[in-house]
Formats: structure tokens, C-alpha cells, sequence
């Protein structure tokens, strides 16, 4: 018995030494790239170690400002995953070449994801012609560019006629404020600075009548996750359960220990993530997500892309992009 077990135990070691000797030369550590200003559940588990305890290993955990950011971290084989990465930034990567995949639908904002006009300027939807011409910050690449193409298109604004200048959404608040852009497109704790100087053109449920859906998604480079499968699941199967715990009892203990590890006050972090949805393991496997819509969406992003002249081409198809090979083991664990 006591032989057996051994042996089992020296295969488990040196399998663990192979997945990770794709990084970290084996030291068993795992690096994480995350947002600050934007506050999800998973932070109690990243704050109380429950990444660290089930992965077996120490995650260290890297904050970025956009999700273009994180791909390139991701291709360099600095960060292994990264959790509520945009749609967009994920699809122009893939779109690319960069052979990176999605792991799970981290969160759904359709109303922290938007475009605030400037207070003076006195237009709203029902005037939203009068941009064209106007000077724009978006942070491109990212969700928030994706929402600002369909949006100017809904409203038969010709981008070529605005000026568009790429801005990280906490400078884009800062120009609209400062009055040196007319508009500007973000998200976050960046998006909730931009209204206190103007008003957005569509809210969330507007938007999403018309396709503009806004959710992030954990992502990672596929040879890794194909590595390291049992690692992701471990990881997923964390974060589903913090935000289980969180819908069960969204206290104002638990909330202060997220807005801490966000980088925000309690009250920031209050409006911020009442306007986020975390869909269940079950949610994120049906059709309505990864299970087929999820790979359909991203086209439709990719050839807005296209058509906008951000990137080249598309891919004729995103669905090798979306493995739920890890999150269907993770709702068995």
C-alpha cells in the first residue's frame, strides 16, 4: 500500500514539473494579470489565499490598465492567465495570430462599459449626430472601442470625421473633465469619474437591444492551458465559488475586503459593482455564453474591427479560441 501510494506520488510530482516548466523554471508559481478599479468577487479569494491553497503553488498577481496590455504579457509568457480580460483586446490578439483562449466568462457589464458627452455640449441620443467632428478619447482595442464603433454607427456618426485619440479610461476622464475632448469611452472606476462631467449617449439595456454585448473573460495562452489543464480548473473552480459566496451574501465586510484589493473606497466599489453580473459555471457553459454565442460574438467584433481598419483581417471562426474543457472539470471538482 505505502509502496503504491509512493509511486503515484512521484508520478503526480514529476508531471506537476513538466506542465510547469513552461514557466518559472519549475519554481511552481503561477504570475496573474487582474484590474485595479475593478472590483469582482475573486478578489476575496485572491486576498485570502484560497489561489494560493488550491493551486498548490504562490500566485503572484499583476495589475493592468487595459486588456491590449495583458495580451502581450500573455505572449511573452509573463502572465499565465488573466481574469476579466475585454472581448476585444482578446479577439484582436487571436485575430492576429496570437494563439491565446478563453476559459471562462468572467463578468457581464453591459452598464459599465460606456461613452459619456461632455455636460456643455448638451447632446443625447435623440441629437447624437451633432459628434461628427467632435475629439474623442478611447482606449483602443478594448471594449470600450468596440461599444464606441457601434454605437457611433447606430447613430450614422462617420468615425473618420471624429478625432479619436487613445486614452487609458482614468486619462480619458481626465481630458473630458479638463475639456481637451468632447467624449470619451471607458470603463471602470475611469467610467465613473467621466459622468460627473456629462451623460451617456445609451444605457446598458439599450445597448445590449441592439448586440452591444460588454463581458470580459478569463483568457491564456492555449499551450499552457493544454499543459496545465488541472492548474486552470483548480483556478476556475476558485473563482466560481467566491462568486457564489458573494451572491449568497454581498455584506459590506465582504465588499470592503474587494474595494481594498480594487484600490477603491467602499462607496466606488458599491456603485461600480452593481452593475456587474457574475454567471454561474452552468451559466457560462450554456449556449447563451461559451457554450455558442460567445464564439459567434466574437466574430461579429472582429469583422467590425475589420471594417473600422484596427486590425487586418478575421478569423473565419473564433470557436477554437473558446475552451471549456477546464470549466466543465471545475463544476466537477
Amino acid at each position: 500500500m505505502i509502496k503504491k501510494t509512493t509511486t503515484g506520488f512521484v508520478a503526480g510530482v514529476v508531471m506537476a514539473m513538466t506542465g510547469q516548466a513552461a514557466f518559472a523554471d519549475g519554481h511552481g508559481e503561477i504570475t496573474v494579470g487582474y484590474f485595479l478599479e475593478w472590483p469582482m468577487p475573486m478578489m476575496l479569494a485572491k486576498a485570502s489565499g484560497a489561489y494560493d491553497e488550491a493551486l498548490g503553488m504562490k500566485v503572484n498577481w499583476v495589475s493592468f490598465e487595459t486588456g491590449t496590455a495583458m495580451s502581450a504579457a500573455m505572449a511573452s509568457g509573463d502572465v499565465q492567465l488573466s481574469v476579466s480580460q475585454g472581448v476585444p483586446p482578446f479577439v484582436v490578439a487571436a485575430s492576429g495570430g496570437q494563439d491565446i483562449q478563453v476559459v471562462d466568462v468572467a463578468v457581464s457589464y453591459s452598464d459599465n462599459d460606456n461613452c459619456v458627452v461632455s455636460a456643455g455640449l448638451e447632446i443625447d441620443k435623440d441629437s447624437a449626430g451633432e459628434l461628427a467632428g467632435k475629439k474623442v478619447a478611447v482606449p483602443l482595442g478594448t471594449a470600450a472601442h468596440y461599444g464606441f464603433l457601434r454605437q457611433m454607427d447606430h447613430f450614422g456618426v462617420d468615425v473618420a470625421s471624429l478625432q479619436v485619440v487613445d486614452m487609458a479610461p482614468p486619462e480619458g476622464a481626465a481630458a473630458l473633465g479638463q475639456g481637451a475632448v468632447d467624449f470619451a469611452c471607458g470603463y471602470g472606476g475611469g467610467l465613473s469619474r467621466m459622468k460627473e462631467y456629462g451623460n451617456v449617449l445609451l444605457t446598458g439595456d439599450e445597448k445590449q437591444a441592439l448586440g452591444i454585448l460588454v463581458f470580459d473573460v478569463t483568457t491564456g495562452p492555449a499551450a499552457y492551458i493544454a499543459e496545465n489543464g488541472d492548474t486552470v480548473s483548480k483556478f476556475l473552480k476558485v473563482t466560481a465559488d467566491a462568486n457564489a459566496d458573494y451572491a449568497a451574501d454581498p455584506s459590506d465586510e465582504k465588499l470592503a475586503v474587494i474595494a481594498e484589493q480594487a484600490g477603491m473606497d467602499l462607496e466606488a466599489a458599491r456603485s461600480s459593482i452593481a452593475t456587474m453580473k457574475f454567471p454561474t459555471v452552468d451559466e457560462q457553459l450554456s449556449e447563451t455564453w461559451l457554450g455558442g454565442n460567445a464564439a459567434t460574438f466574437m466574430k461579429g467584433v472582429a469583422d467590425v474591427f475589420v471594417e473600422a481598419g484596427s486590425i487586418d483581417s478575421a478569423l473565419d471562426s473564433y470557436e477554437d479560441a473558446v475552451n471549456t474543457g477546464p470549466l466543465a472539470a471545475a463544476k466537477d471538482m
